[in-house]
């Protein structure tokens, strides 16, 4: 393995060599993967069976993160394939290259070109210190304390209320994140964030989800930690950027226009430009000494548009890929790896509102809409846009049919943000339970 001197030197020479670690099934890694390729990386990922990235051309090799021996498989592949830098997709591969770093020291330099300083891991890992860190560096976060036990929730609440959400360490893509009402909810609520991941819950991740991080995530397991803030009423917005030791290298920032249900993912979203969310990202960066990608959430006060950090993504998001004028971030962090000038877009997207394939077309966006926007589609991958149009492959396997027969899933709401350019003239009434 290149130690992050030599590697320096060899990425003058050679294309800079990246691998992807996805351990779950969102279209992102893909998109990256496609990017990647096309700018000339040797691209390695290491994913479950019937991963997007097993569908995208050009990948060099795939290594399969195993759900008995993952933390084995995620050495096995970095070993393997020499990457001069290694890329999480989700934020349980974050941690497990943060435990990687802690055991591994030969892993140590790769782990920390890829990621940065690990002084700020503990950080990356907590709401609550995340959280306390924007506050000193004077960004704008909720009012909010970390919670440790059902009766502090009730204390937490009458300060917080009349709605307040809880939020679990070590949770993503909304899962972990309740909204309370009253002091009972709160207490209840605590309580039920508070059980630690128990076999029976990580055998079923295992074996119907397909996930291959949850046995890891089990003996991993610890005291959950659960925070409380206030309730924000505004409209989503995020940013992903590209960065290099503590410096911004790119950076695409968008607000919500339709969503995965009340605290899912955006579905379509509109570009934005607002200098209050450059500068946390900037700030973010800097203290941390962040490299790699990461994303941060926000929401957009209605009354006054000041912008509230909610929570960090510290891997890419769905916005590393997109051919913005300036070029996308990808890109960016390909043109650093080589010492080169960033690469502008050859296709830029012109339109201002975006909506991402396939979650747009699958989760019932309205169709009157989505006639007038950008579609984000590869379509030079056939058969990623093909596989993309079905269930996600855990999803058609028979474990997953047999558990949703007896229980079946909740219908996911598709949940609309009016912008300036949305047809909805009604007066939004959006709050941050929906981020």
């Amino acid at each position: 393995m290149r130690t992050a001197d030599a590697a320096g030197r060899a990425n003058q020479e050679s294309p800079p060599a990246v691998l992807l670690a996805a351990s779950n099934w969102w279209p992102p890694s893909a998109r990256l993967a496609i990017a990647l390729v096309k700018y000339g990386c040797v691209v390695s990922a290491i994913c479950p069976p019937g991963h997007p990235l097993r569908y995208v051309r050009g990948i060099k090799k795939i290594y399969a993160y195993h759900g008995l021996r993952s933390r084995t498989s995620l050495i096995a592949a970095i070993r393997h394939a020499r990457p001069d830098l290694v890329v999480p997709c989700d934020d349980c591969s974050v941690s497990q290259l943060h435990e990687l770093h802690g055991l591994y020291p030969d892993l140590q330099p790769l782990i920390e070109r890829s990621l940065g300083d690990p002084s700020a891991f503990d950080v990356l890992e907590s709401r609550d210190r995340l959280l306390l860190t924007a506050r000193e560096l004077g960004i704008r976060v909720p009012n909010g304390c970390a919670v440790t036990s059902a009766a502090h929730a009730k204390d937490c609440y009458s300060r917080y209320g009349p709605s307040a959400l809880l939020k679990l360490d070590g949770t993503h893509g909304g899962e972990g994140v309740q909204i309370v009402r009253t002091e009972n909810d709160a207490a209840a609520a605590f309580r039920r964030m508070s059980t630690t991941l128990g076999i029976g819950t990580a055998i079923k991740r295992l074996t119907v989800n397909r996930d291959p991080l949850a046995l890891w995530a089990w003996r991993r397991r610890r005291k959950p930690a659960v925070i409380m803030q206030g309730l924000i009423s505004g409209t989503p917005a995020n940013i992903m950027v590209a960065c290099w030791q503590g410096e911004i290298l790119g950076q695409v920032s968008v607000q919500a226009v339709f969503c995965q249900g009340p605290m899912g993912a955006a579905n379509v979203v509109r570009v934005i430009d607002n200098h209050e969310i450059s500068r946390a990202a900037a700030l973010l960066a800097k203290r941390l000494a962040m490299s790699g990608f990461f994303g941060l959430d926000f929401i957009l006060e209605h009354d006054t548009g000041a912008a509230y950090l909610i929570e960090m993504n510290p891997r890419c998001t769905q916005l590393g890929h997109l051919q913005m004028p300036r070029g996308d971030l990808a890109g960016a962090l390909y043109a650093r790896l080589r010492g080169e000038q960033r690469p502008e877009a050859e296709l830029p997207i012109e339109s201002d509102t975006i909506a991402f394939f396939p979650q747009a077309w699958l989760l019932g966006t309205k169709s009157g809409y989505l006639q007038s926007l950008y579609h984000d589609v590869p379509w030079g991958e056939k058969r990623l846009v093909e596989l993309l149009m079905r269930e996600p492959w855990p999803e058609r396997q028979w474990p997953a049919r047999i558990y949703h027969f007896f229980r079946r899933p909740s219908p996911t709401e598709v949940v609309e943000f009016p912008t300036p350019h949305s047809p909805c003239a009604e007066k939004p009434r959006t709050t941050q339970e929906r981020i």
